[in-house]
C-alpha cells in the first residue's frame, strides 16, 4: 500500500521553481530527498493554524430546568 502523506517534513531548500529538498527522517534516509512541489501540502498543526480568520462559535448557553407553576 502505497501513502500519499506520511507526515510533515521539513523543507531545506527549494530548487528551481519546480522542487523542493525535505529532510527525511532516519528510516527514509536512503531515499531521495528532492520532490516536486506539486506534492508538497502545507501543514497545520491545530485548525486555528488552518483557518485563522475562522469566526470561534461561542460557548452555547447553560440550559436550566424550570418548574412549571400552576
Amino acid at each position: 500500500m502505497r501513502y500519499s502523506f506520511v507526515r510533515p517534513f521539513t523543507i531545506i531548500k527549494l530548487i528551481g521553481k519546480n522542487a523542493v529538498e525535505v529532510k527525511l527522517a532516519e528510516e527514509s534516509s536512503r531515499k531521495h530527498p528532492v520532490f516536486p512541489v506539486s506534492l508538497i501540502k502545507p501543514y497545520f498543526q491545530t485548525e486555528e493554524d488552518k483557518f485563522p480568520t475562522r469566526k470561534k462559535n461561542p460557548v452555547p448557553p447553560e440550559i436550566v430546568e424550570v418548574e412549571d407553576s400552576p
